[in-house]
């Protein structure tokens, strides 16, 4: 440690900048509670506290930056974190590179054409999604708010629909209860991309967060949206049903305390089915999230209460949604009479079977990325048809089928293991609601031919071999697991649980280290897009789930 660190003189000069910083945020906080929250903080910091301290300069360490889906942090007061102020600099941010694209020509009448903004249930989302649209009207750009709460396929759906030049929701997705974020979308409905995300990042930075104009909230150039677009959307969701001769199976449902359960049951009347057995409790959007506390589909418990309806109500299949309805997890009976929870990609797996089976072309292009199952690949050869592996992130997935269009070929199935799955080409992001109707689809078909989802999962193994993936999660904060990465590349272990190591693939856009092992297991490490800890993923065929997992640990170990 040098003596600079240890003078108490320059320490007094750190606490007293960040104690001006936070004052100075506290003066331009328009929410009394935020303000509230942050003065009780910087009283306690004043009296050389060093949780508060520490607490300050946490919050104040820098700017958020766009992860692998936008922003996202616990709402609470600083720039490091979800706030009316953080939400008015992206805004600001994402409305002058609009400007600026379309002075260069890149976006024709980019502020005519505006963008359209939505938001789930979660704390201070409708704040932040009027905000947008008064930041936006202050640069003179148009907005389109969709009424209430809207789930992010309705918002992605949309974009096309209105021919805006960019969207924006409000939402933390699968994220822990305390969060908030916000996530931008480009005119073709797909996610930001690079290098589009760190060009607007950088505009952002250039944003004075605590001196951003605002329109009022009755300025002309905001739009109120009514639910005709909610209603276009349902109406188009049965356009993914292949088999729709095949009568509906009872279906139990979740929504997660979020924002899809209106529309699903509007999409599967809609498409042929009955509405799905919903799970009471969860049912109604609630921000809080009173019976889940990390409301994610893949989470250990989350699905609970839906395995407790699923077997009460005698549903063949049992779907969930996650808070802003853009992913969808699933459960499936077993002979014993309990019930399994799918992992992400056997659930892309029966997707693949059955669109591939139900729909013909050589044209035909299935997409999935690159920590998801390599099977998806031997799936679609068999039938004849392109496949693709992509960086991680469902944004990647939207950005190759446009690409591929261009070539010729026709995208059909897109699916990352994080239960992001998209059936349908509008919009080119993940779609829980779509896919939900697919999937009971998929289960007709199965009930119709006098096997069940476990059969078909089993027929898959039976041709191909019996794929088996893993994952887990090491909780470090972003910058360790990066140098985490950084670290097998450039010194990989020889062997992991005395299996040696026969190759090593690096793939920096996805900041992605693959190790193949002999006998062909893969194991991949990556940091976390959207929260502090490094993901590990294992892959391999023929070998129990237990073997794996241990490779894996053994892995974790070497950190």
């Amino acid at each position: 440690m040098s003596d600079e660190t240890n003078d108490p003189d320059h320490a007094v000069d750190d606490v007293a900048a960040l104690i001006e910083r936070a004052v100075a945020w506290l003066e331009a906080e328009p929410d009394g509670d935020i303000r509230r929250e942050l003065t009780t903080l910087v009283d306690a910091a004043r009296t050389d506290n060093p949780d508060a301290l520490a607490d300050l300069a946490d919050r104040f360490s820098g700017r958020l930056q766009f992860g692998t889906a936008g922003l996202r942090a616990a709402v609470a007061a600083g720039s490091m974190r979800m706030n009316r102020l953080v939400v008015r600099q992206a805004a600001a941010g994402l409305g002058q590179w609009l400007l600026d694209q379309e002075a260069s020509g890149a976006i024709e009448r980019a502020a005519e054409r505006g963008v359209v903004v939505a938001c789930d249930a979660r704390r201070k989302s409708d704040v932040f999604a009027l905000d947008t649209c008064r930041v936006l009207a202050a640069l003179g750009i148009r907005s389109m708010l969709h009424p209430g709460l809207t789930p992010t396929p309705v918002l992605a759906w949309s974009i096309t629909g209105l021919e805006a030049a960019a969207g924006v929701v409000v939402t933390a997705s699968h994220n822990p209860p305390a969060d908030n974020g916000y996530k931008v979308f480009l005119e073709t409905g797909a996610q930001i991309v690079t290098p589009i995300d760190t060009d607007i990042s950088d505009r952002i930075g250039a944003v004075d967060p605590l001196d951003v104009p605002i329109a009022a909230e009755d300025d002309h150039l905001i739009q109120r949206l009514d639910l005709s677009w909610q209603e276009a959307y349902v109406a188009s969701v049965p356009q993914v049903r292949l088999r729709p001769d095949v009568p509906g199976v009872p279906v139990a449902y979740t929504a997660m305390h979020g924002v899809g359960g209106e529309t699903i049951e509007m999409a599967f009347v809609a498409s042929g089915f009955d509405a799905p057995i919903p799970v009471v409790e969860q049912h109604e959007p609630d921000g809080t999230f009173p019976t889940v506390s990390f409301p994610n589909p893949e989470e250990p418990g989350a699905m609970d209460l839906l395995l407790e309806t699923a077997q009460a109500s005698g549903a063949a299949i049992a779907l969930a949604n996650d808070p802003d309805a853009d992913r969808l997890g699933m459960a499936i009976p077993q002979p014993d009479g309990s019930w399994r929870r799918l992992s992400g990609d056997e659930i892309g797996w029966l997707f693949a079977d059955h669109i591939l089976t139900n729909t013909s072309g050589d044209d035909r292009l299935v997409v999935t990325t690159l920590v998801s199952s390599s099977l998806l690949g031997r799936i679609a050869n068999a039938h004849g048809v392109h496949s693709e592996e992509t960086f991680t992130g469902f944004k990647w997935i939207g950005k190759l089928a446009i690409e591929r269009a261009a070539l010729g070929q026709r995208f059909v199935l897109g699916y990352e293991q994080a239960l992001g799955y998209l059936v349908t080409d509008r919009p080119l992001d993940k779609d829980g609601i779509s896919a939900a109707v697919l999937m009971a689809e998929i289960a007709a078909c199965a009930k119709a031919d006098g096997v069940t989802m476990q059969d078909r999962l089993d027929a898959l193994s039976a041709q191909f071999g019996r794929y088996v993936t893993a994952e887990l999660s090491v909780r470090i904060p972003p910058s360790e697991g990066a140098e985490w990465v950084a670290a097998i590349e450039a010194n990989p272990p020889a062997d992991v649980s005395g299996i040696a190591v026969v190759a090593v693939e690096s793939y920096p856009e996805a900041n992605l280290v693959r190790l193949k092992l002999d006998g062909g297991a893969r194991l991949q490490v990556r940091p976390s897009g959207t929260e502090p800890k490094v993901k590990l993923y294992g892959e391999a065929v023929g070998i129990e789930p237990a073997e794996l997992d241990a490779l894996l640990e053994a892995l974790a170990a070497t950190r």
